[in-house]
């Protein structure tokens, strides 16, 4: 395995943020894990998400399986939250989530922003994933939090208002009007 030389040669993503510019792409990692993994670390950290199915399959990585409960959990959790606000009825199972971490979800869906409670929910992901930062630098696990992080920094940096506005107006549009006309502000 190559993977000692691979994790000491990836730049440190703990100055990155929404505004400061990465200092790997996801492709160049992606490209560096490839020719220096094995192909079950391989399989895994390709396979890895920040969206994972509801039937969590075991992946034979306990650092997985915990990212990818915790955040099933989340998500279900933020789902009924959202339904209760809506006062719609919520037919899915209810996450399994700590009460702290269940006034968190409430406190994003109150928040009027939606891109600011994209944002929180990012952060509040990124919280979770550092409680998960493996002790020992040079593993595969290091690689998999390092997939993560990359991968909910970038998310966070995506974010943009005007697109995301537009985008509303689209959908809204299609649901009012057909699609026929563009909602303006």
């Amino acid at each position: 395995m190559n993977q000692y030389y691979l994790i000491a040669q990836l730049p440190s993503l703990e100055i990155a943020g929404e505004t400061t510019a990465l200092p790997i792409t996801e492709e160049r990692f992606y490209e560096l894990c490839r020719s220096n993994l094995g192909k079950k670390a391989w399989n895994a950290l390709s396979g890895l998400t920040l969206v994972p199915k509801r039937e969590n399959k075991k992946s034979g990585y306990p650092f997985i399986d915990k990212w990818n409960e915790w955040e099933i959990n989340f998500r279900l959790a933020l789902a009924g939250a959202r339904a209760e606000k809506m006062k719609k009825p919520f037919e899915g199972k209810r996450g399994e989530v700590s009460a702290a971490l269940l006034q968190t979800v409430h406190q994003a869906v109150e928040m009027e922003d939606p891109l600011e409670a994209e944002r929180y929910l990012t952060r509040i992901r990124l919280d979770f994933l550092e409680t998960l930062r493996p002790a020992d630098s040079f593993s595969e696990t290091m690689l998999f939090y390092y997939a993560l992080k990359l991968k909910l920094i970038l998310r966070l940096q995506r974010f943009d208002k005007s697109r995301g506005q537009s985008a509303y107006r689209e959908i809204y549009s299609a649901i009012m009007h057909g699609g026929d006309q563009e909602v303006k502000e």
